[in-house]
């Protein structure tokens, strides 16, 4: 039997935690990588090292925060006092990683970073690794729950572009380390808002109690790597998630390399989201009407479409390379809303078949490998600009070579579709549905 559909206030008020996802989700991936190579003058490989590093800890982090978070009894919720306090320390944390005083060193510079950038990390697991798991107990509905996240990646989708075209804009306004110190201020504000909102507004959310696994944490990642449909959405979403970041990271360089003009970064936002706002809640209907899977099929379709047609970038005419980047946005809505409406129903069905509750397992899992992803791109993109010959400093007004411009393009464009494509090999395999999700499970 399905439950009763969620009043609009949950869902607006659990929607509301992604204001916090999107702008730490974006915001560093967009900005950090040069930040370091332009402003603190760290060489692309080093820098991509230095965004890499704390993401990769996220992956031992992430499943310890699920399983502790399993085991939390709380009169307020069992997941949401982590919202709280894990979210306001990131806030905190996401402000100093930016505010760093001229150190007289690239090294310190560096490691100032990387320590709150680590920092940034360890917070931001206990915030997100609840707040992901809790669709699945507050509903066990197949439709409400892909209503819930439809909420969920259009508040997100407003949050990625209000922070991603929004801290381009504050950084340019001042020069140097000052522009990123107010970039961060504003940042760690909107992240306040979600974390508040996210907290107050699931108050009145149904939500049961998690019955802990008794089995050993080593156990219960061994259980959850064999469940064979959450392991394809993972590894399609992972692989989806490096190509994502490999593109938020190109953003800056794209704008002031290639079309030459720092604006650019804001229109580029604005191209790859907007759609977003727009198309979240055609996804759903479209995910009712011919299953979330084969969504999310189209919907990756259409990314990997548009990423391929920016390779185009170096020759073709701006409004072409905003074309493409809005014709990415809109793969990227439907990339979003299936596989986080797919999440959930993979854990309640591994609960009403075991009878234990590994949602925060699961999803400890999932943003640890979703995190690791959003770092590999970046990581993967820097890589890219060092063997394309690219040139850091502290102004950012080298101007790079034509080789150094290709090697921009292309991990903005080509690599980024050609890992979307491979990413739908692994969907394939990929086979629960509305019938099985919700039916009782044979015992």
């Amino acid at each position: 039997m399905s439950s009763p559909s969620l009043p609009s206030s949950v869902r607006i008020g659990y929607g509301l935690g992604s204001v916090a996802t999107g702008a730490f989700g974006t915001v560093p991936g967009l900005m950090l990588l040069p930040f370091l190579t332009d402003t603190l003058g760290i060489a692309a490989g080093v820098a991509g090292l230095i965004v890499f590093l704390p993401k990769a800890w996220d992956v031992i982090l992430n499943p310890i925060a699920g399983r502790i978070s399993d085991r939390t009894a709380d009169p307020r919720g069992p997941r949401r006092p982590f919202l709280l306090k894990a979210g306001l320390a990131l806030a905190v944390c996401f402000a100093l990683l930016f505010a760093g005083p001229d150190l007289g060193s690239r090294l310190l510079d560096g490691l100032w970073v990387l320590v709150l950038f680590v920092a940034c990390a360890t917070a931001y697991a206990f915030f997100q690794v609840p707040y992901v798991a809790m669709p699945a107990e507050i509903t066990s509905s197949y439709d409400e729950r892909t209503r819930l996240m439809t909420w969920r990646v259009a508040i997100l989708a407003f949050a990625i572009m209000a922070s991603g075209a929004l801290s381009p804009m504050i950084r340019n306004q001042f020069e140097g380390r000052t522009g990123y110190r107010l970039m961060g201020l504003f940042v760690a504000a909107m992240l306040v808002i979600g974390v508040l909102g996210a907290y107050f507004g699931t108050r009145s959310a149904p939500i049961g109690r998690p019955r802990a696994d008794a089995a050993s944490l080593r156990d219960q990642l061994r259980i959850v790597a064999a469940a064979r449909d959450f392991r394809l959405l993972l590894t399609t979403f992972v692989i989806q998630a490096v190509a994502t970041g490999a593109m938020l990271a190109g953003v800056d360089y794209v704008a002031r390399n290639v079309l030459r003009s720092d604006g650019a970064a804001t229109i580029l936002f604005v191209c790859f989201v907007g759609p977003a706002l727009l198309l979240t809640g055609a996804f759903s209907v479209l995910g009712r009407r011919i299953g979330k899977k084969a969504g999310y099929v189209v919907a990756s379709l259409i990314f990997a479409t548009g990423a391929a047609l920016l390779v185009t970038a170096g020759s073709a005419a701006p409004w072409v390379v905003y074309a493409a980047t809005a014709l990415v946005g809109c793969g990227y809505a439907g990339a979003q809303v299936f596989p986080l409406a797919m999440l959930p129903d993979a854990a309640a069905v591994d609960a009403r078949r075991t009878g234990h509750n590994r949602a925060g397992l699961y999803t400890g899992v999932w943003t640890a490998a979703e995190t690791l992803g959003m770092a590999v791109g970046p990581a993967l993109f820097a890589l890219v600009l060092t063997m394309g010959g690219y040139l850091s400093s502290t102004t950012g007004a080298v101007v790079q070579s034509d080789q150094a411009v290709r090697a921009i393009v292309l991990g903005f464009s080509l690599i980024p579709a050609a890992l979307v494509a491979l990413s739908l090999v692994f969907l394939r395999g990929y086979s629960l549905d509305a019938t099985e999700v919700e039916g009782e499970v044979a015992t």
